[in-house]
């Protein structure tokens, strides 16, 4: 059981790592991605790739990182002009683009066969039978890192700037914002956060492969971002550990029904995870945190001198 505890609290984090990332691009700049699972496996590739030539963990990841965030910025620059609906869909163009390449230039990535025993940081370091922990350990350090960084940034006069490219990015260059500039660097930013849960990812699993960086991974991004509440990281921590309580506690409903058959628990489920969500929204329809907005203190004016 405790083993189990600890899976699912690695999962969190790296959900909780990809929502950041959403949340960045979308909830602050304003800039809807759904290719959030193409730059995942970038990220996850880049690891496995280096770290099977030798190259240690931790630069692995930084490469990782780097590859893309570049990526990501080269992409934001093409779809600059796009918005909404178009920008969607070129960013779900390119994560399939992504995925034909990861499946057929084995050379490379290996295929349909994916990448095996990938090392792991600090493995020879690290017992086997105390890794698991280590690694989650690992993994909250790095979220909490992530959390206040990018926090900073909101709270920042750039994260002013990128809300007011998302609400209007003509007024804002009309005040002497560089849109451009904003939006390539959020998104850019975005994609670093995702190439260090795609290297995460890699670690972990010791074993990737094309099928894994399937649309689903955007669909549970979008879902942690809307119940935690859009632009809110803090927020955003609550929003994964409700979706994966949705995801994961419903796995047991057959204990609970034994008299349904496989297919009817499993039609539940996803009728149950439905419910769940569409109550978090009727109820809390601006998520479980708002974002955070510059509070400016009203002037004291002082009380008038009696005559």
């Amino acid at each position: 059981m405790t083993g189990y505890l600890v899976a699912i609290l690695t999962f969190v984090s790296l959900a909780v790592l990809i929502g950041f990332a959403l949340n960045v691009q979308w909830g602050q700049a304003g800039m809807i991605n759904f290719g959030l699972a193409g730059f995942y496996g970038v990220g996850a590739y880049t690891a496995a790739i280096l770290s099977k030539q030798g190259v240690d963990g931790f630069t692995a990841a930084v490469a990782a990182i780097a590859v893309t965030a570049a990526i990501s910025a080269i992409v934001s620059l093409a779809t600059i002009r796009l918005r909404e609906d178009y920008l969607a869909i070129t960013t779900l163009a390119f994560s399939e683009s992504v995925r034909l390449v990861l499946m057929n230039e084995t050379w490379l990535t290996g295929g349909t066969n994916g990448i095996r025993d990938i090392p792991r940081p600090l493995v020879g370091l690290i017992g086997g039978e105390y890794y698991e922990g280590f690694f989650l350990a690992l993994c909250l350090i790095l979220v909490a890192i992530a959390y206040l960084v990018l926090d900073r940034i909101i709270r920042s006069p750039f994260g002013r700037a990128m809300r007011a490219v998302r609400e209007d990015d003509v007024v804002a260059a009309t005040l002497g914002k560089n849109v451009l500039a904003l939006r390539v660097k959020a998104f850019a930013i975005g994609g670093a956060v995702l190439g260090l849960a795609g290297a995460l990812h890699a670690y972990y699993f010791t074993y990737i492969d094309p099928g894994e960086f399937a649309g689903f991974i955007t669909v549970y991004a979008f879902m942690t971002v809307i119940v935690g509440g859009k632009g809110s990281n803090r927020g955003l921590l609550v929003g994964a550990c409700t979706v994966m309580v949705l995801l994961e506690g419903t796995r047991f409903l057959k204990d609970f029904v034994p008299f349904l058959s496989a297919q009817q628990a499993a039609s539940l489920r996803l009728a149950m995870i439905g419910a769940g969500l569409i109550l978090i929204l009727i109820f809390r329809p601006d998520g479980l945190s708002s974002e955070y907005r510059l509070s400016v203190q009203k002037p004291v004016h002082p009380a008038p001198i009696p005559d």
